[in-house]
Order: C-alpha cells, then structure tokens, then sequence
C-alpha cells in the first residue's frame, strides 16, 4: 500500500524523506519487522518503541512512525506524529481496509458480566441466522476458528488485523469486549459500533486508573467518542443499565439520542417480571417496547438476568425478531468459569468463578446464598502488582458472605503471597469471623484460614465440604495457568476441584 494512503487522517506534523514508499507491512514491535514495512515506535508501560527503531530498519523497515526524538537516517522515511499510539489505530484502520465498517460491531463495557453478554449475543445472533464472532477474555473465535486471547481487547492494529481475517472469513457481526485498558490506551477508537453496552461500575484496576472518577471517565468516553453519532444511517446505539449508579449516572449525562435502559429494579426499555430463580435457571417475562416473551435461561443468580436483559436491548437495537431473542438467550451455552459448576449430584454444589473484585464476589456470593442448604464455603485470593485497595474490600465480602473462608493465592506475579493474604485479612472484622487454623474449619462457626498454595487450599474446601455445602472458588475462573513470580505455570481451578472432589468420593467409598 501507497504510504500516502496509509496516512490518510493520521495527524503528521513533519516527513523526512520520500513520500514514495510501497508500504508492504505495517508492525509496532521491531521483532516483528520485515522487509518494506512500516515501523510504528509506541512509547509502552515497559518498554519505548522509539529505542528501537534501529533495529526495525536492520530488519527491513522503510519508513518510521514516530511522536519523540530518534536518530533519523536516509535509510527510510521518518513521519512524526502527534501520538503514535492514536496513529497506530489509524495505520490499522487504512491498511486493512476499514474493516468494522462493513460488520456489525458490538462493544460490551463493565466491571463485570462482559464475557458472558458476549456468549449471549452470539447466541441470538446465530438463531437470528447471522455468523457471529467473538473478541473477548476467554478467546477470540468466528466459525471453527478459536485462538487463545493475548488481551481481553487486542492492541489497535492487532485488533484491526483480527477484524479484517474475520470479515473475510464472512462473519456478519463481531461481540467484543470493551476494557477500560483498551479504552484509555484507544485501542478501539478506529472501531465503527453499531451499539455499546454499559453494565457496570465497581472497584478494580485502580493501579491503572487512580481513582474510581477517571475509570468511569474512561467508560464514559466510549459513549461520548465513539457512540455519538450514526453508522450505515442508523443510529448507533448507547445501551445502559440503570440499575447501576455509575449507569444511571451515564444515562443522565448522556441524554436520550440512540438511548436504550434495561434494569430489574428500575423503569427501562427492557425490563424483567415474574422473575424465579432456581440453582441452574432463572425463569422470567422479559419486557420489551416490541413486546414480552418468557425465559427458561441456563444461568443463576440476578445478576445474570441483568446480563440476560444487555443481551436483550442490544438485539433489540440490532433489529433481531423477539422470537430468536429468546431461543438464543435459553440455548446459550455455559460460560467456562463463570458460575460454572463442576460437582455431580450428590456431592458439595462446588461452582468456580471469575468474581475478582469485592463487587462480583459479594454478588455471586449472594446469589448463592438463594440456595443454601448448608454451608457456603469460599476459596480466594488477590492478584499481584494489581489493584492493592481492593484487597481488604474483598476479605469483608468474602466474611459476611461465606460461613468459612480459605484464603489463598491467585496470581501473585512479583508480590510475596503471603503479604497480599496480610491486606485481604486486614479486611475482616474479628468479631464477624475468627481465625482459625486448617483444623479449626471444622469446629463450627464462622472461621477463616489461611493456605497460600492454591492447590492445597481448594482441596481443604472440598474435603470439608458435605454434600449439602455450597463450595465457591473464586478469582480465577477459566484461566489455566497461575503466574508465581517470573513462572507462569499450569493451573486449573476447574481440573483441582473435580480432582479433590474424586479424592473425596473415593475416601468415602
């Protein structure tokens, strides 16, 4: 591609050297640099593209993207920028042809609940006879194609390159999870939507944001930036939840243009009534402006029927019959490691989940307490070199929604374990649960312990366990790896609970 063409809306402030450059590639890690491509120096959290642009040239690179000071040589074509990250997103956009523009793009934006809209919307989408796609934190797929997530949402001209392989591949929408990384870091402001969705805002990821008013500010300007405006004619589309203050709050400023509520609790456009709630389903009357339909939906807990009606109200906007609504939302599939259970009938109810912030554990955690029996149990930690102040926030859920608590490690990273279970204690209240030693989880009332090996502490939970007992293990949810120090290393919550579970029966048998 024509370099002048590449930089069509790119905001250059100065070019040294020939414009007349056949542009064969574009890359922003030099490694990745061959022969006539373009190299785009993105100043990163670890690392200065800008120091690398020697090496991108030794590789074959023929032009430079650039926004700080670098050593230029005739060698290529030195463009300098306003922002190379913004300019990164622009280069994407150009080179692979728009590719947004030609499919259908939802985004999904929250805290919490994001992959499983996802699972939802592909779903309908495919009872409404569409070819759906998926970008999001378990992986990223379209037809038979899956391949593992690098990032919940990829970095701009990566996920310029993904839309384009799945337009090609004749996918007619793509469902996406929307970061707030991705958002502040403008991973996706070369996207054309059709609609985004606002689910949720509670505490996390404060070790990148700062403060809870510029993360809502951050998931503010994907409706104010990128949704503002129409797409093929048409609205694009602002879909908000008003049961969350932050939504409320969102809905409010934004004002009523390509405005779509959905609530439980609230008045909205998508509603709920009749609600029932079982531990496996949830049954209800879903209430539309083109008219109401029942549910028998695979999922637990209110905070999924609230998943159920985004769902709905992004469907609705994107003009889908009520009719595959329906049978898309009661034939969607489990969402690995999203309340997903892994005991047999008989033994303790053991879910595990992705709850990782104070507001999705004490949610789940309340959702289950709807079908107790027994006791409710839960395993947990925090992860390292994250968010520090949502540790003890998560110790206080964990206390006054479980009977017994096992603390533990999750992804400690570089952070000694031991300190980061310090900081989740430091959340409960003594008189509320008391500490005790592995022993002491069986001598009644409400106890803590500590565990740091995540497979030892899992195993404790489930031995204890009766088979009335709920079991919850929290943090994790699909991943398959635990990141200890330097190592990342092999680790299934789903594969060690069922394994202590099978230690169980055979103990009892």
């Amino acid at each position: 591609m024509d370099l002048l063409d590449l930089l069509e809306n790119v905001d250059v402030l100065e070019v040294h050297g020939t414009r007349a450059r056949e542009i064969e590639g574009i890359c922003f890690d030099s490694r990745r640099c061959g022969e006539g491509f373009l190299f785009v120096a993105v100043a990163g959290a670890k690392f200065d593209g800008h120091l690398f642009v020697p090496e991108a040239v030794r590789r074959g690179a023929r032009a430079v993207v650039y926004d700080r000071e670098i050593a230029r040589q005739a060698a290529y074509t030195a463009v300098r920028v306003r922002d190379s990250r913004r300019a990164l997103g622009v280069l994407g956009r150009n080179f692979f042809g728009h590719p947004s523009a030609s499919i259908g793009l939802v985004g999904v934006t929250g805290t919490n609940g994001k992959t499983t809209v996802t699972y939802l919307l592909e779903s309908i989408l495919k009872e409404a006879g569409h070819e759906p796609g998926v970008i999001g934190t378990v992986n990223y797929r379209w037809g038979s194609t899956v391949s593992a997530a690098s990032h919940t949402t990829p970095e701009s001209f990566e996920l310029q390159r993904l839309l384009a392989e799945i337009r090609d591949a004749g996918v007619s929408h793509v469902v996406m999870e929307v970061s707030s990384h991705a958002l502040e870091l403008r991973r996706v402001e070369d996207c054309a939507f059709d609609c985004g969705i606002f689910l949720n805002l509670s505490q996390d990821h404060l070790d990148f944001h700062g403060t809870m008013e510029a993360y809502y500010a951050s998931k503010k300007r994907f409706f104010t930036d990128l949704l503002a405006g129409e797409k093929n004619g048409r609205l694009q589309g602002r879909i908000i939840n008003l049961d969350d203050p932050w939504g409320r709050r969102l809905a409010d400023e934004l004002g009523a243009k390509g405005l779509t509520t959905f609530g439980i609790d609230s008045i909205a456009f998508v509603q709920a009534r009749d609600v029932e709630y079982d531990l496996g389903e949830i049954r209800a009357e879903i209430e539309t402006p083109a008219g109401t339909f029942p549910i028998r939906a695979p999922f637990i807990g209110q905070f999924n029927l609230s998943n159920i009606l985004a769902a709905t109200a992004a469907a609705f906007h994107l003009g889908i019959p009520l009719t595959a609504i329906q049978r898309g939302i009661e034939t969607a599939r489990p969402v690995p490691g999203r309340l997903e259970r892994i005991s047999a009938p008989g033994e303790p109810a053991v879910f595990v989940d992705y709850a990782h912030s104070e507001d999705a554990l004490r949610r789940v955690l309340q959702n289950l307490a709807r079908f107790r029996r027994g006791r409710i149990i839960t395993v947990f930690g925090c992860g390292g070199d994250r968010d520090r102040g949502k540790r003890p926030l998560m110790g206080r859920a964990a206390a006054e929604g479980s009977d017994l608590v096992v603390i533990t490690s999750d992804n400690p990273r570089s952070e000694d374990p031991l300190a980061i279970i310090g900081e989740i204690e430091s959340g409960i209240v003594p008189s509320a649960m008391k500490k005790t030693d592995p022993a002491g989880l069986r001598s009644g009332g409400k106890v803590y312990t500590v565990a740091a090996d995540r497979r030892e502490a899992i195993g404790l939970a489930v031995e204890i366990a009766a088979p009335e007992d709920i079991v919850l293990i929290a943090g994790k949810g699909h991943e398959d790896y635990q990141i200890l120090g330097q190592r990342t290393v092999p680790f299934d919550d789903r594969t060690v609970g069922r394994e202590a579970l099978d230690r169980k029966k055979g103990q009892t048998a």
